[in-house]
């Protein structure tokens, strides 16, 4: 049996790993790495002592001790909703593509939830939604195509905030992520038709082809590895003079790299490669920042793509 994230249970495991939080936020790791330790021995099966050992340790240049924990915590959670698996793909000891699990998002964003938005964009100011939505009407009025969407696919929908600057210009919108409590907020705002908990991937499979117009992913596929894979299941669904629209982080280097903050980043010849390879024409390929990191702005794009008739 999986235990808990929250709690050991075993209430010394607890209170170590609760003064080895306060010890690692004072910025003293080689002690808080010490309580990790004497939490995990307490509750040996508990996944989140392990990996506070394990990031104190990277943190610590320890790299040996530090896969050591990450795999301890991976074995007491195979489901890996903690992201045991990326902290091992970001030291070599795991393949960053299939690091991210679904359990790891649903749970990463279910604990986030009631503190989304607030957070997001007072906090990091995140503004994707309003780039995406800035960059199709502009992208339409360039294409002599209506500034109007019959359905829109709101993919990892979240709390619902790609929904509120499209809502005027979508007739309905359908929306999908892997988290129950960021699917609850969205469905608050009342924008959507309908609203599915579930994996990106099956969702889109389950969608008839050429069954939406406009496709939307803000700050998604930073959590996909595999973004050619991703977009050919969007472009599969879009309809003739549908487009796509979605926001990425990116890098300087060739292909998919894992960030330090546990999210993908694509380099531009991967997002061209991608949207040509799903039969795609690119329509708008603008630098953006969609959010900060450590204070700093992230580098990225805002994205637009259409299927053959739309980028004609």
């Amino acid at each position: 049996m999986t235990a808990p994230l929250a709690s050991s249970g075993d209430l010394i495991a607890d209170r170590r790993y609760a003064w080895g939080v306060a010890a690692r936020d004072e910025g003293d790791l080689a002690a808080a790495a010490d309580l990790f330790a004497q939490a995990a021995e307490a509750a040996p099966r508990w996944p989140a002592a392990w990996l506070a050992l394990g990031e104190a340790k990277a943190r610590l240049g320890e790299c040996e001790a530090a896969v050591a924990a990450f795999r301890t915590a991976l074995r007491a959670d195979p489901a890996d909703r903690l992201g045991a698996g990326l902290h091992l793909a970001r030291l070599g000891a795991g393949e960053a593509a299939a690091a991210m699990t679904p359990a790891y998002v649903a749970a990463l964003f279910d604990d986030f939830a009631p503190r989304f938005e607030t957070a997001l964009v007072d906090r990091l100011g995140y503004c994707g939604p309003d780039l995406l939505a800035d960059a199709l009407q502009e992208a339409c009025a360039r294409t002599d195509r209506p500034f109007a969407f019959d359905r829109m696919l709101d993919l990892g929908c979240g709390t619902g905030l790609s929904a509120v600057p499209l809502a005027g210009v979508a007739r309905v919108i359908d929306g999908v992520d892997l988290a129950p409590r960021m699917v609850a907020a969205a469905r608050r705002k009342g924008l959507y038709r309908d609203l599915a908990v579930a994996d990106l991937a099956d969702w889109l499979a389950a969608q008839p082809p050429a069954s939406a117009d406009l496709v939307v992913a803000a700050d998604v596929v930073v959590y996909c590895a595999d973004l050619a894979g991703t977009l050919a299941a969007m472009a599969r669904v879009l309809a003739a003079g549908g487009l796509v629209a979605f926001t990425c982080e990116t890098h300087d280097g060739e292909g998919t790299v894992l960030l330090p903050g546990l999210r993908y980043a694509h380099g531009e010849a991967l997002v061209r490669s991608a949207i040509a390879g799903a039969g795609l024409g690119l329509l708008t390929l603008q630098p953006a920042s969609i959010r900060r990191e450590a204070g700093q702005p992230t580098a990225g794009y805002v994205v637009v793509a259409g299927s053959a008739s739309a980028a004609r």
